[in-house]
């Protein structure tokens, strides 16, 4: 089941933090990690150094590795051993639901099944889902690994389920800061917090109403491999073009160019363009589309001159407002507003 937490697989970027707790699970079952550090090439000297990295191909060979030789998941951090196979079990039972959020619902129901060391919760308010941990038990040494790990494979489980980059507006931790906190970034997106009540991580509630794209026959293919759960960045954002029409919407005065968009959404201005353009859309055609429905709405309630209008909606002038216009409805803003019963 998912064991990496990091990206790219080439590079080291996984903190020594995290081996130097699946060593801790092997201590806690007075078992020896030697065979499972040499398998992923991992030196005994290194669990020593702070700063040292391994790869995610090195996490996962590891982590794999401990998960059947432990025959623990869990790899140490709850009471009882959570048996090879029990988050893919997990998955499994999350995977008729008919929606996103029902399969988060039943992933975090079905979890207290095989811990009650630690619940996970889906809380939704303000158009916000929340996804968090409440610890019943000391986790001790494997605490930030163990809250760290379970935030993330529900997240991997999420994005891969539905096909679909889950974008992260914010994550918190009820830790300090760790001395390599610089990774956190990369397994989490949006605001990061530390020092927080509990661990936990929210997103645009909308995700939640999202389709689930798998079967049984991809989830058989994953498990072989978990390592796409965690380690894999979705491009795609089934809900990335709702964002940004909506962000245009409401502060499209701000939104003048791609880049202070991009900003808004957590991206850079080539990963928006390339994600639009996966989704068979482009920022131009999104702002066009905006800009026509306010048109058209002001044309129909309100008697406003056409200049004022044109204005409003972002035009220099009349003249390439009633040509854009044209070509949007098949028609000039007046003949339309007259066709609506407005003179």
């Amino acid at each position: 089941m998912p064991s990496s937490l990091l990206r790219p697989a080439g590079r080291a970027a996984t903190p020594m933090a995290f081996v130097r707790a699946i060593v801790e699970g092997y201590e806690r079952y007075g078992l020896d990690p030697t065979e499972a550090l040499a398998r992923a090439h991992i030196a005994p000297r290194d669990l020593a150094r702070p700063q040292a990295r391994v790869t995610a191909a090195q996490f996962e060979a590891l982590s794999g590795h401990a998960m059947q030789q432990l025959d623990d998941e869990a790899l140490g951090w709850f009471s009882r051993r959570l048996p090879w196979g029990s988050y893919g079990m997990l998955c499994r039972a999350s995977l008729s639901s008919p929606d996103l959020g029902v399969a988060i619902k039943r992933w975090c129901r079905h979890l207290r099944l095989l811990t009650d060391d630690i619940v996970l919760d889906l809380k939704v308010a303000g158009g916000v889902a929340t996804v968090s941990i409440t610890e019943h038990r000391a986790l001790g040494a494997f605490r930030e690994f163990c809250l760290v790990s379970n935030l993330r494979f529900l997240h991997g489980y999420a994005c891969w389920v539905i096909d679909s980059r889950v974008s992260l507006r914010a994550a918190a931790f009820p830790f300090e800061a760790p001395p390599h906190q610089d990774a956190y970034p990369l397994m989490f997106g949006g605001t990061l917090h530390f020092g927080a009540a509990r661990a936990s991580y929210s997103f645009d509630e909308r995700y939640l109403a999202l389709p689930l794209q798998r079967d049984e026959r991809a989830l058989r293919t994953m498990l072989r491999r978990a390592l796409p759960l965690t380690v894999l960045q979705y491009r795609r954002d089934r809900l990335l073009g709702q964002r940004v029409r909506e962000l245009l919407r409401m502060r499209g005065g701000e939104m003048a160019n791609a880049a202070s968009l991009a900003a808004m959404l957590n991206l850079s201005s080539r990963t928006l363009h390339r994600q639009l353009l996966e989704e068979g859309s482009s920022l131009q055609a999104l702002k066009d589309e905006v800009r026509h429905e306010q048109a058209a709405e002001q044309l129909r309630r309100t008697d406003r001159p056409i200049k004022q209008i044109a204005l409003a909606v972002g035009f220099r002038n009349e003249k390439s407002f009633s040509r854009a216009f044209r070509a949007w409805a098949g028609m000039t803003p007046g003949a339309f507003r007259r066709a609506d019963g407005i003179t």
